[in-house]
């Protein structure tokens, strides 16, 4: 059981997040599928971050919001679990797949929540994955932050919203369903080909992202349904494989800082050429470059 008091297709969504000028992008044909996991408890996966949706008789909550041109989409199919219409939007952390709708549910009475740093980096606009977002309306901005976390008590659920040193960004939120036994991850876990994605440019670290996991799996057990940012759902023998993972990666890459090696030359060295961890978003060189500049910062 989750103790949080004591502290779609995958592939298309992540080719989504990485394709520059993604307002150009034709959503007409991105189905939103939907996956119930518990009572009153669904995920919503079509392009862009994987959706929580919390519903029953006392509010609709949703975590991310994926792009706008599929608000309407999501709409229906929260429609379609019976729910009423959205009031509560959590955003894990700013980037434009998970916050693009924003505005649309804004402008519909959402309150919307999230770290302070998810509102200072909208508010500012900037650069993700190769991407340009500007500043964002007011209408998009959420309303409600957080240092440190908030609770919901809704639909027979305790619900907290965490910020537990962030890594994918430095606003990254993880969500609990404290009755339900779930964890939503947001980008700090990418259920997906290829590496995780450090943002070191939004004040992402591989070391913040580390010290995140670690609580999240002394926090959960084996039935704990785990939703990541992007990819079908997970569990914790997952995600514990994905932190030893990043964990091997970076012990590597020490090694080759540590003998003295410039980051073109230990990109060059091919440091992860055995993980085999397939084609996706981030390459394994974009990876040895995040743990690379985690470290500098580090030092």
């Amino acid at each position: 059981m989750i103790h949080a008091r004591r502290i779609a297709s995958s592939l298309a969504a992540a080719t989504l997040l990485a394709t520059p000028a993604i307002a150009q992008r034709n959503f007409d044909n991105v189905e939103i599928k939907t996956e119930e996991i518990a009572p009153g408890v669904a995920v919503l996966f079509g392009a862009g971050g994987n959706i929580g949706v919390s519903h029953g008789e006392d509010a609709t909550l949703i975590i991310d919001d994926q792009f706008a041109p599929l608000s309407e989409k999501i709409e229906r199919a929260i429609a379609n679990l019976g729910a009423t219409p959205v009031k509560y939007v959590v955003n894990t952390h700013w980037h434009f797949d998970h916050t693009g709708g924003n505005e649309n549910f804004g402008k519909t009475g959402a309150t919307i929540f999230a770290h302070d740093n998810v509102r200072v980096r909208m508010e500012a606009g900037g650069e993700a994955a190769g991407n340009s977002t500007p500043p964002a309306p007011p209408e998009a901005l959420p309303v409600v932050t957080y240092a440190q976390g908030l609770r919901f008590h809704l639909n027979g659920d305790t619900i907290n919203l965490m910020f537990l040193g962030g890594g994918h960004t430095d606003g990254d939120s993880v969500v609990f369903w404290d009755e339900d036994n779930i964890v939503h991850m947001g980008d700090l876990y990418f259920k997906i080909p290829g590496y995780p994605f450090i943002d070191v440019g939004s004040g992402g670290s591989v070391y913040s992202a580390m010290r995140s996991l670690d609580i999240v799996i002394a926090m959960i057990d084996d039935e704990t349904k785990v939703i990541p940012g992007h990819g079908p759902m997970s569990n914790k023998a997952e995600l514990v494989a994905y932190r030893e993972m990043i964990g091997k990666a970076v012990s590597r890459v020490e090694e080759l800082r540590a003998q003295g090696m410039t980051l073109e030359q230990a990109v060059a060295a091919k440091p992860l050429a055995d993980f085999n961890r397939g084609e996706g978003f981030i390459g394994p060189d974009a990876f040895v470059t995040a743990i690379w500049n985690s470290a500098a910062i580090a030092d």
